[in-house]
């Protein structure tokens, strides 16, 4: 999802949000003394580095952008934490897309989600903690849905689909597509490399697709051709959710996805085999 230029993406403002200051580092932070307890995440094969400037002068260090971020909980049970972030996650999503993240208070995200605020800090330290595992679980959602898609097969008959089931999973998921949007730029510099590696595996699954098509010689694009038309199939699922104010009250989703797989394949006619 799109965050500030400094990370080579674009912001898109949805006139739903106001822009809030963000406030001091550290604000609302509870110490604990019990033992933290890092949950870790099934591990990703590619591994990569994302090199960006520190905070103390021009040095430069190198971030695994691949390796998802440790949340940590002083509770062992995993499978109690998994149930107390999910209902965290849905709570927060509801509090961040009427008040913004800066605006809303780890009080009121403990409350959204049916506990009290020392509950909630036995499974987070922060409430960028929150915001990441508000991400995380948005992705990982989107992700899971998206593996339906059959990626192999190589025809316009099996990326038309494609489009379309992927539309369907953003109009599933529009309300956290749209905290994405208004959010995103708000994560800490260690957990925004691996959200926005998350978004390209999700666009190379489209450029899979395309890639299957040209082997196939159904479509006769080059890698540049290819990469952007992912992109731009990503995004345009993406608007449907966060341009909902405007073109909800125009189109049903079913039209919305006809038009916009018609424009599309309309802009690859030419390279038709």
């Amino acid at each position: 999802m799109p965050v500030g230029a400094e990370w080579g993406a674009s912001t898109f403002y949805t006139g739903e949000a106001e822009e809030a200051q963000r406030p001091p580092r550290g604000v609302a932070h509870l110490e604990r003394k019990s033992t933290s307890h890092p949950i870790s995440s099934n591990k990703v094969q590619n591994k990569g580095n994302f090199l960006f400037n520190g905070r103390k002068g021009s040095q430069r260090r190198s971030v695994n952008v691949n390796k998802k971020r440790e949340v940590h909980a002083s509770v062992k049970d995993e499978r109690l934490v998994e149930k107390r972030r999910d209902e965290m996650v849905r709570g927060a999503v509801s509090l961040f897309k009427q008040k913004g993240f800066h605006r809303t208070t780890t009080r009121e995200i403990a409350k959204a989600a049916g506990f009290s605020i020392g509950t909630l800090y036995e499974y987070i330290r922060t409430k960028e903690d929150v915001l990441y595992l508000v991400c995380d679980s948005i992705y990982e959602q989107v992700r899971s849905q998206l593996q339906a898609m059959d990626t192999e097969q190589g025809t316009l008959v099996s990326l038309k689909l494609g489009i379309d089931h992927y539309f369907r999973v953003m109009d599933n998921l529009q309300d956290e597509v749209l905290v994405m949007y208004q959010e995103a730029k708000s994560l800490t510099k260690d957990a925004l490399p691996y959200v926005l590696e998350k978004e390209l595996e999700m666009v190379g699954m489209f450029e899979t697709l395309i890639k299957r098509c040209c082997e196939n010689g159904e479509l006769e694009l080059d890698e540049d051709r290819i990469h952007l038309l992912a992109q731009n199939i990503f995004v345009q699922g993406q608007m449907w959710g966060f341009r909902r104010w405007a073109l909800q009250k125009k189109y049903t989703l079913d039209q919305y996805i006809k038009i916009q797989t018609d424009l599309l394949f309309s802009g690859i006619n030419g390279y038709l085999k």
